[in-house]
């Protein structure tokens, strides 16, 4: 069969048989130049503003080129929503499409962005999809299908940067934008909407809010996160860097309601916050049973924090590692049981950093077992070069989301597929997911195309290639051959990144030497050749 180059988010097993990896101290000299300083961070955001931008300005952001695509199985690792339209076929593995929606679509006039999704106590389905000009409602039908009930504006400007997350019935949502500060939103509201006799609501930016706060120091924020179990907000990246709180965790108690969430400290002791995952510790670290440990992404480092005082900041480890060049976003890999956090880094693609030198995304494993000294102790690579940006671990599997690549086991991005290990490293694709639904489907949010509901045919790990030196596979590599074998990889790198189903595309002496099902022997053949030097 046609071999996918993407792949189910692998298994927690199969990531700690990954390769050795290395924690180091913090650079701190390097920390003051280009990461406390902001000029790091400050490169990121112009540099994917130019992007979009330049997106905007070439048509790649018209909804009109994007149509609804229904219910598409994936067939020998592709999902061929159109038949013949290869910008609307998908590589895949053990995830079918079940729906798609442009943005436009959707009632919005931008990009996307964050997402989030709730279940509802009859156990109804619904997403808050983050875009430029606010937040919009779907229901997703048993089908997998989804149904837009309603559009919750942006309270001040549009934004390319809009974060959401869940607490109990609510959706939490920051953004960029300066005075849009913190809006909290009842989902219970949705259950009621009747689109069919009136349409999708369109709800006012503050006035359906179920809770608000502007308690920032310029309204803005990069990311938005929760503990519900102790009821708090934190607001992380609120900007600008040089005010009292530099920007790292603000926090916000919402413990005797929603409605005027309260701000009480921060923890400014490391600087600004990218992200972070906030629990009660759980876990082998006996000194830190029960505690409120607070996972901190921060540019360069993992940063621990213990905030069971929210009025100071309590640093229990401050950790970077080999390739550290942006440190973007993780998650804890069993919530009750905190020993293993997976972590992504958004910029060392870019930069052909330590473990990413060859563009192929890593997610970084780490050991916390021992809070105070925690170990980066393998990697994960992906087989397809993009950029990783969010990665979420429901039901104790990992599925990772990659700009330019979408979730790693459906790539909504065909765009590049074509290109030297099949994707571009770049801003483009998809920025976030929601897996925790029970009934197994999953929502990805695309950043130029729309939304995305898929779901798992299996969970099972892409099982390793089969490599028998038949005469297919001698054909490929044959050594007898002057340049036969960088024939033959030139040639699989296009073959596996399109559908072929003619075998008269395939070398002369391919279809000589792979009878049968040729299509099918020489994919196989192809993912048992050794990769290229120098890609």
């Amino acid at each position: 069969m046609v071999r996918s180059v993407v792949q189910l988010g692998a298994s927690l097993g199969l990531l700690a048989a990954a390769a050795m990896g290395k924690e180091m101290a913090v650079d701190e000299a390097r920390a003051a130049e280009f990461y406390d300083s902001g000029v790091v961070h400050e490169e990121i955001m112009n540099h994917k503003m130019e992007l979009w931008a330049a997106e905007r300005e070439s048509g790649v952001r018209s909804s009109d080129q994007y149509p609804e695509l229904g219910y598409t199985p994936c067939v020998d690792g592709w999902i061929e929503a159109i038949p013949g339209d290869r910008n609307n076929t998908f590589r895949c593995f053990n995830f079918d499409l079940t729906h798609f929606l442009s943005h436009g679509a959707l009632g919005s006039s931008g990009a996307g962005s964050g997402s989030w999704g709730w279940v509802s106590d009859d156990g109804r389905e619904f997403v808050a999809i983050g875009q430029e000009d606010g937040t919009t409602f779907v229901e997703i039908t048993s089908e997998g299908k989804m149904v837009k009930l309603a559009h919750l504006p942006q309270v001040s400007a549009i934004s390319d940067w809009r974060e959401l997350r869940g607490y109990k019935n609510y959706v939490v949502i920051g953004s960029e934008a300066v005075a849009h500060g913190i809006q909290i939103f009842d989902m219970t509201r949705l259950l009621d909407i009747d689109v069919e006799t009136t349409g999708p609501v369109q709800f006012d930016a503050v006035s359906d809010l179920a809770g608000y706060t502007n308690d920032l120091p310029i309204g803005r924020s990069h990311n938005v996160v929760v503990n519900e179990e102790l009821d708090y907000i934190v607001a992380v990246g609120a900007q600008p860097r040089n005010d009292s709180c530099l920007p790292g965790l603000i926090f916000f108690d919402i413990s005797e309601g929603v409605e005027n969430p309260k701000r009480l400290g921060c923890a400014a002791g490391d600087g600004y916050v990218h992200d972070a995952h906030c629990l009660v510790y759980r876990g082998p670290d006996k000194r830190y049973d029960g505690k409120d440990i607070c996972y901190g992404y921060n540019e360069d480092s993992l940063t621990i924090y213990d905030v069971s005082d929210k009025f100071t900041t309590n640093i229990i480890s401050r950790t970077s590692y080999e390739g550290v060049n942006y440190t973007h976003q993780g998650w804890v890999t069993d919530v009750n049981n905190q020993e293993f956090l997976l972590m992504n880094d958004e910029r060392d693609e870019r930069y052909r950093a330590g473990p990413a030198s060859d563009q192929f995304p890593v997610v970084y494993i780490w050991d916390i077992r021992d809070l105070a000294n925690p170990k980066q102790t393998g990697i994960y690579k992906y087989k397809t070069k993009a950029i990783d940006h969010n990665l979420y671990i429901p039901r104790r599997h990992c599925f990772p989301v990659d700009v330019r690549l979408g979730a790693a086991w459906i790539d909504i991005y065909p765009e590049d597929d074509n290109l030297p290990g099949g994707g571009i490293v770049e801003f483009v694709g998809s920025w976030s997911s929601y897996g925790w639904f029970p009934s197994g489907h999953h929502f990805i949010n695309t950043i130029e195309r729309g939304a995305f509901v898929v779901k798992p045919t299996s969970l099972k790990c892409p099982p390793p290639p089969v490599c028998n030196a038949d005469n297919c596979l001698r054909a490929l590599r044959s050594n007898s051959v002057k340049g036969r074998l960088e024939e033959s990889q030139d040639f699989c790198a296009g073959y596996t990144a399109n559908l072929i189903k003619e075998s008269s595309v395939l070398p002369a002496y391919a279809q000589k030497a792979c009878t049968g099902d040729a299509v099918s022997r020489v994919s196989s053949a192809c993912s048992c050749l050794p990769t290229p030097t120098g890609v």
